[in-house]
C-alpha cells in the first residue's frame, strides 16, 4: 500500500509542472525589464539574481552548522 501510495504521489508531482514553473519574483522582474536591455546586460543581471537567491541558505547554513563545519575541517587538516 504504501509503495502504491508513493508511486501515486510521485506521478502527481511529476505530471504537474504548474506548481514548479512559478518562477521567483526577483527573476520575473529582470526578465520583465530585459526586453529593454541589449542582450549582454539582461544575461549579468537575472545571473546575478539567481547568484543572491542561491547564496542565502548557505550561508544559513554556514552560520546555523558553524562549530560541527569547523570540527569537520579541523579533523581533516590536523590528522597527520
Amino acid at each position: 500500500m504504501k509503495k502504491i501510495a508513493l508511486l501515486f504521489l510521485a506521478t502527481i508531482l511529476t505530471f504537474s509542472q504548474q506548481i514548479f514553473a512559478q518562477g521567483c519574483s526577483q527573476c520575473k522582474l529582470l526578465a520583465e525589464q530585459g526586453a529593454e536591455m541589449d542582450e549582454s546586460s539582461f544575461g549579468t543581471n537575472i545571473n546575478s539574481g539567481i547568484l543572491y537567491l542561491m547564496i542565502i541558505p548557505y550561508i544559513l547554513i554556514l552560520f546555523l552548522f558553524r562549530k560541527k563545519i569547523l570540527a569537520a575541517l579541523r579533523m581533516v587538516f590536523l590528522k597527520k
